[in-house]
């Protein structure tokens, strides 16, 4: 039973935030002689990560929208390069769903849910709450915990966490079903996650200061929380239910902010621009976005206010009004000429309005101004298939950063570039790890089976296909054999 009381700390973990005030401390980082690294190695832990975050892609719907991608990677690496562990390797990825939720999984891989985003009134918000999973990371709150419970091997620690999945999808039916395994050892692990969640907070807001950041939004962030369970009544938010906001630990996170020195902290353009394009795709009426933003273009500074023309040029876009868009985006692009979400939704309104040659000028004179930005890269990548130019979208694709091309996107990029180019063996092979990236091990096999079949095929690329094939068998061979 000691495993599956595991699986309620370790959901506790992974939907993070405290249950418990915290004490006014100076920090004070625990011993980190613990055994956890006897646990899991390096490279399993890796390995670890790698498996939930495919698993993340079949239960709920990770972002491929690259400039959202591009935004909470850079606050979430800023806050790493001031952490217990800025050598530690991080992945940061928004989750598209209205519920206020973050999580920290295995290996490094923290999740924001839209929802969240939406609610945060500042950039030094987000960046709290980041801070606070960086540091359930940095703390090996997951593996002390595995660690408290029972030895278990990579594959079981695996299945656990799979177990816990639904809680963040779901968290009312998640925690439900978990807090009713084994009523008798509850009590153990919720006690246990509340002390990381007090150290999650110290760390995070120490973290949170190093890195440029308001120690302040913290508490203020919670306060909002907090006082949100007074209006809502029994329509409460998921989030508020499962993780109740306490008067102590308002007061205490407050008390600890105070210690830190007193100035404004502005917010990025960055953070601004991604709350906008979110609102507006959350909005299913986008006439309401539409009509939202033209409220915020009447007041604010100038930088607000063009920022709230952006989210109307985007409304435009999404009700295909595209000369009302391109109006829109031109204008921007006009004034903010060194802003690439301006240029990039101009090329975007132009390839929507099928005038393809337009859009892979602008798309081509962007690259040349921002050549390290894999946003707008894409987006061109994407004009340049639909305008029939797969062998330089192909030389695009190769140009994207490393972190890039381990995504689901640049393996489905390429598998539609090499059918574009008649060549359906690779064509195959790379819409299988695609399909594998994305969770989605069964599909996979398939493809890799249909990439074989094909004639022609050279010995390097069939000892590939074969090499591959083993392994998504052996993956999948070896869930089976855990569901069992």
């Amino acid at each position: 039973m000691k495993i599956k009381s595991l699986a309620l700390s370790i959901a506790l973990i992974l939907v993070s935030t405290s249950k418990q005030a915290v004490e006014i401390e100076k920090i004070q980082l625990p011993d980190m002689g613990d055994s956890s690294g006897a646990i899991i190695s390096p490279a399993q832990e890796k390995e670890l990560g790698e498996s939930f975050f495919r698993g993340l892609h079949s239960e709920t719907t990770i972002n491929q929208d690259m400039e959202i991608q591009q935004f909470i990677q850079t606050i979430g690496q800023q806050l790493v390069a001031h952490s217990y562990a800025p050598a530690n390797p991080f992945h940061f990825f928004v989750v598209m769903d209205p519920n206020i939720n973050a999580f920290a999984g295995p290996g490094g891989y923290i999740g924001v849910n839209s929802g969240l985003i939406l609610l945060t009134e500042s950039e030094s918000e987000l960046a709290s709450v980041m801070a606070h999973e960086i540091a359930h990371v940095t703390q090996r709150h997951l593996y002390r915990s595995i660690e408290q419970s029972e030895r278990m091997s990579i594959p079981t620690i695996a299945a656990t966490l799979a177990s816990a999945l639904l809680a963040i999808k779901a968290p009312s039916a998640g925690m439900a079903g978990l807090m009713a395994v084994q009523a008798g050892n509850v009590q153990f692990q919720i006690n246990f996650t509340r002390d990381h969640e007090k150290e999650a907070d110290r760390v995070g807001m120490n973290t949170l200061f190093d890195s440029n950041f308001d120690p302040r939004s913290m508490p203020i962030f919670f306060e909002r929380l907090q006082q949100a369970t007074r209006f809502y009544g029994s329509g409460v938010p998921e989030f508020l239910r499962t993780h109740p906001m306490s008067e102590n630990r308002v007061a205490d996170t407050r008390g600890r902010a105070e210690t830190y020195p007193y100035r404004q902290y502005p917010d990025s353009i960055g953070y601004a621009l991604t709350k906008a394009k979110l609102a507006v795709i959350a909005e299913t009426d986008k006439k309401v976005a539409l009509q939202h933003f033209a409220v915020l273009e009447l007041q604010g500074t100038v930088e607000q206010r063009a920022v709230a023309h952006y989210g109307i040029g985007l409304a435009y876009l999404d009700m295909q009004q595209f000369e009302a868009a391109s109006s829109v985006f031109s204008k921007l692009t006009e004034q903010y000429p060194t802003q690439p979400q301006y240029i990039s939704a101009l090329a975007r309104t132009e390839v929507e309005s099928h005038n393809f040659d337009k859009a892979n000028q602008l798309f081509a004179k962007a690259i040349n101004t921002f050549p390290s930005n894999d946003a707008i890269k894409i987006d061109y990548i994407r004009s340049l298939l639909k305008s029939s130019h797969p062998q330089q979208a192909l030389i695009i694709l190769d140009t994207l950063s490393g972190t890039e091309k381990r995504q689901p996107i640049y393996f489905e990029l390429l598998a539609q570039t090499y059918a574009d180019l008649h060549q359906p063996g690779e064509s195959h092979r790379y819409l299988a790890e695609y399909y594998y990236a994305s969770g989605a091990t069964e599909d996979a096999i398939m493809q890799i089976r249909l990439a074989r079949d094909e004639k022609d095929l050279n010995y390097q690329l069939l000892a590939i296909l074969n090499e591959r094939l083993s392994f998504f068998q052996a993956e999948q061979e070896d869930r089976k054999a855990k569901r069992k």
